[in-house]
């Protein structure tokens, strides 16, 4: 393979998977704790307006962060409201934040700018800038290095090294830490934990907590990092595969990264195929391969790598013995 296209390929995967990661270790601590979270996706669109609005009111990268933070941990403090506290379904409540953030982000977005939905543009001082700009072109003269590595992994923004420092960070919070053993614990028997005297709830507010920042750095990266501005949808199913990517990797952060990193590998590849004909085949509709990703982690759960086993208390409401 030649190796710009090689660079180009692992730069855009990386670019492609960093909202997927995030979303997917959001998920993860979520899940974890035995709530379903199938608003991924409502929380990452609602983030990504409200830091483009905040953005473009504001002028202030910090602030557009955490606009993008606080607006989707507030609607994982809804979520946990619902499903937590009052014992509600907690797949419809999910599907209610998705409908919710899709109908109110357009409304707001007309309301606030007159752009049929859309938010003005950000300016280049809000926007997230690459982290090492001169280490790409001072390596451009290396063979390999200069096109695999520089232009594949130095060229990105401190998002997309946040990413992928937050899987072994996650793991070793969930896997090596007495916060991590409990909040298990609690996905798998959360009878357990309240006769150790540990609160259920409490515990999972604080995974929906977390999960909330994670959505909201998500959704504020594809306005900050990829799009610069806000258009109606945007997030364009990225929450349902990160929740498919959670699940492929059996609710694990390094699983939940190579699935998340395979998505965004094909997405790249579906780019690059956009109009070219390959030998023997022709020209390759680009629909079919933006499908892999569904159709691979169908075939695969159905048998290939064993059965994916979900915490034991996922999705059932904790009623507190008296």
């Amino acid at each position: 393979m030649d190796e710009a296209l090689l660079g180009a390929l692992l730069a855009s995967t990386l670019r492609v998977s960093t909202p997927l990661i995030l979303c997917a270790l959001a998920g993860l601590l979520s899940e974890r704790s035995g709530v379903v979270d199938i608003g991924l996706e409502g929380k990452m669109l609602a983030a990504a307006f409200a830091a483009a609005a905040a953005g473009a009111a504001y002028n202030s990268m910090g602030l557009a962060l955490l606009a993008g933070v606080a607006i989707a941990v507030v609607l994982s403090w809804t979520h946990g409201l619902a499903c937590v506290s009052h014992r509600g379904d907690q797949v419809v409540s999910g599907v209610a934040i998705n409908i919710i953030a899709s109908g109110l982000t357009v409304v707001l977005g007309i309301a606030w700018f007159a752009q049929g939905g859309q938010t003005p543009p950000v300016s280049n001082e809000v926007r997230i800038q690459p982290l090492f700009p001169l280490l790409p072109e001072l390596l451009q003269a290396v063979p390999f290095i200069g096109t695999v590595i520089g232009q594949g992994l130095l060229g990105h923004n401190g998002l997309v090294y946040l990413a992928l420092l937050l899987v072994p960070g996650v793991w070793w919070l969930v896997f090596r830490t007495r916060f991590g053993l409990r909040l298990r614990a609690v996905g798998e028997n959360p009878q357990m934990v309240d006769a150790a005297g540990v609160s259920v709830l409490r515990l999972r507010y604080m995974a929906l907590s977390l999960n909330g920042v994670l959505c909201g750095l998500a959704g504020a990266y594809l306005v900050l990092a990829q799009s610069a501005s806000f258009s109606p949808n945007m997030t364009a199913g990225r929450g349902f595969m990160a929740l498919a990517a959670l699940i492929f990797g059996r609710w694990h952060p390094v699983g939940a990264l190579w699935a998340c990193l395979l998505f965004g590998f094909l997405d790249a590849v579906a780019i690059r195929l956009q109009g070219v004909a390959l030998p023997g085949i022709g020209e390759v509709p680009v629909q079919a391969i933006q499908a892999l990703p569904y159709v691979l982690t169908v075939v695969l759960l159905a048998g290939f790598i064993g059965k994916a086993v979900a915490p034991q208390a996922l999705g059932r409401p904790y009623t507190k013995e008296r």
